[in-house]
C-alpha cells in the first residue's frame, strides 16, 4: 500500500512537471529577414525579404528545439538559434496554438552598433573606444504578440558568420494599446533587460520617451542613467519610477493626469553604449459626452403645433459621435425619430468636443397621442448616453377608448341631472297650482 502511494505521488509530480514544461516551452518563431540591397555607387536600393526561423532557448546548452524539422521553404542560412536568458521571447502570446491562423508579427534586420549624438545618450560612449565585443554580427528584431498582449524589440549578437545568437538587450511593453478617461493617471508599460555577461551592460543606460501624432513629434522625457540626470526637456506631469528603473529595468512612463492632448503614439527607447532598442504603444483618451436637452421641461403643446427640441452633447473625446432621437409613447412602445439636423463639432479649451442636434416635433405628422417621453441618444466609443424629457399633448383630436367611455359617462350623468331637475321643477309647479285652486274655491 505504501509503495502504491509513493508511485502515485511520483506520477502526479511527473505529470505536473510535464504540464509546466509544455506550457512554458519557448516558441519556434517564423520571422521575416529584411535586408536592404546596396545599389550602384553604394546607394541603398530596394529591400530583400526572406523567411527565417528562430529556435528560442533560455540556456545556451539546451538543444531541445534543434531537433525540430525546419520547413522546406526556409533556407538553411536563415535558421537561427537564439539564447534568451530573460525568457522574454518565451511569452505565451508568441506561441499560438498549433494550427492557429494568427501568428506573431516578426521582422529581423542587420544592426550596426554606433554611438548616439543625443545629449542624454552621448555620455555612454565618452571614451570613444569601441570594445572588441562589437566585432561580431548584430541583429535587431521587432515582434508583435497576439491580440496586442506584447510588443518587444531585441538586439542580438552572434560571432561572425555564426547562427548562434545571444540576446544582449531586450525592450518590452505589455500596454500596446491603452485607453483612459480624462483626469485619470496613466501607466505606459516599458521594461528592459541587458545581458549582465556583456561588457556593454555595465557602462550605463539611457531612456527616452517620445510622442508622435499625425506627423507631430516631441520628447516627453529623457533620462541619462549613467549620470542620473533628467533632460531639461520634460513634460509637466510625466515621470518615471527611478528606483524601479535602476533595480528592475522598469522604464514605464507615468502620466499623472490624462488629457486629450495625450492621445497618440508613444515610443519607449532604451540605449546601451552603441546599442538601441525601442517599442511603440498607442494611447487613446476616451471620454463619453454629457447630454442636456433644451427646453427642459418641455412646454405643454396642442395638436398641430410644432415644437423645437435641442440636445447638446459636450465634453467628449475623440470626435466620433452619433446623435439620434427616440420617442416612447404612453403605450410603452418606442420608435426612432431620426437625427434631424446636427451641427458641426466645436472644440473647448481642454481639447474636448461638443455637438448638438435639433428636432422639430410636429404633433400632427408624428402621431404623438397624448404625449410620452422624448429621448436624445448619443453613441460614442466611451459608451452610449441618454437624456429624456416628458412631452404632454393637450386637446388632442383622437381620444382614446378610455377617454371616450369617460365622456359618455359624463354625458349620461349630465342627462340624468337635467331630467331630475326638470322633474323637480315640474312637480313643484303642479303643487303650487293645486294649492291656489283650493284658495279660490
Amino acid at each position: 500500500m505504501t509503495n502504491f502511494s509513493t508511485i502515485y505521488k511520483l506520477s502526479l509530480v511527473a505529470a505536473i512537471c510535464f504540464i509546466e514544461a509544455c506550457t512554458s516551452r519557448c516558441p519556434v518563431l517564423e520571422c521575416w529577414f529584411v535586408q536592404e540591397k546596396v545599389g550602384r555607387g553604394g546607394l541603398t536600393g530596394s529591400t530583400n525579404q526572406d523567411k527565417s526561423l528562430f529556435y528560442i532557448r533560455t540556456d545556451a546548452h539546451s538543444h531541445a528545439a534543434e531537433t525540430q524539422q525546419a520547413p522546406s521553404d526556409i533556407k538553411p542560412d536563415r535558421i537561427f538559434h537564439i539564447t534568451d536568458p530573460a525568457a522574454t521571447l518565451c511569452h505565451h502570446s508568441l506561441n499560438p496554438p498549433r494550427g492557429s491562423v494568427q501568428k506573431p508579427q516578426c521582422e529581423i534586420n542587420p544592426f550596426l552598433p554606433q554611438p548616439s549624438s543625443l545629449k542624454w545618450v552621448s555620455p555612454l560612449t565618452d571614451s570613444a573606444l569601441s570594445p572588441i565585443h562589437l566585432q561580431a554580427d548584430w541583429f535587431s528584431t521587432s515582434i508583435q504578440g497576439l491580440n496586442d498582449q506584447l510588443a518587444l524589440s531585441t538586439v542580438t549578437r552572434a560571432p561572425t558568420a555564426a547562427k548562434e545568437h545571444n540576446v544582449i538587450l531586450s525592450v518590452t511593453t505589455k500596454t500596446v494599446s491603452v485607453q483612459s478617461r480624462l483626469g485619470e493617471p496613466v501607466l505606459l508599460d516599458c521594461g528592459f533587460w541587458a545581458d549582465p555577461s556583456s561588457p556593454l551592460s555595465g557602462l550605463g543606460f539611457a531612456v527616452e520617451w517620445r510622442y508622435q501624432f499625425r506627423g507631430d513629434g516631441r520628447v516627453v522625457l529623457a533620462y541619462d542613467g549613467k549620470t542620473d540626470r533628467l533632460s531639461d526637456i520634460q513634460e509637466e506631469g510625466a515621470t518615471l519610477d527611478f528606483k524601479g528603473l535602476h533595480e528592475k529595468g522598469n522604464a514605464s512612463l507615468i502620466l499623472q493626469e490624462a488629457k486629450v492632448r495625450h492621445s497618440g503614439m508613444y515610443i519607449c527607447t532604451v540605449y546601451l553604449p552603441y546599442l538601441v532598442a525601442q517599442v511603440a504603444m498607442e494611447l487613446e483618451i476616451v471620454e463619453p459626452p454629457s447630454l442636456s436637452i433644451h427646453p427642459s421641461p418641455l412646454p405643454l403643446t396642442v395638436p398641430g403645433k410644432t415644437l423645437t427640441v435641442q440636445c447638446e452633447a459636450s465634453g467628449f473625446a475623440p470626435l466620433s459621435l452619433e446623435l439620434s432621437w427616440e420617442y416612447k409613447g404612453a403605450d410603452g412602445k418606442s420608435r426612432a425619430l431620426g437625427s434631424d439636423s446636427v451641427t458641426g463639432h466645436r472644440q473647448a479649451w481642454d481639447g474636448t468636443y461638443s455637438q448638438s442636434s435639433r428636432l422639430e416635433l410636429d404633433t400632427t405628422k408624428l402621431d404623438l397621442g397624448s404625449g410620452g417621453e422624448v429621448t436624445c441618444v448619443a453613441v460614442h466609443p466611451g459608451g452610449t448616453r441618454r437624456a429624456s424629457v416628458t412631452l404632454n399633448v393637450i386637446g388632442f383630436s383622437t381620444p382614446s377608448i378610455e377617454d371616450s367611455m369617460a365622456m359618455v359617462g359624463v354625458a349620461l350623468v349630465l342627462y340624468g341631472l337635467i331630467k331630475f331637475v326638470s322633474w323637480t321643477v315640474t312637480s313643484s309647479g303642479s303643487d303650487e297650482a293645486g294649492q291656489q285652486d283650493k284658495k279660490d274655491k
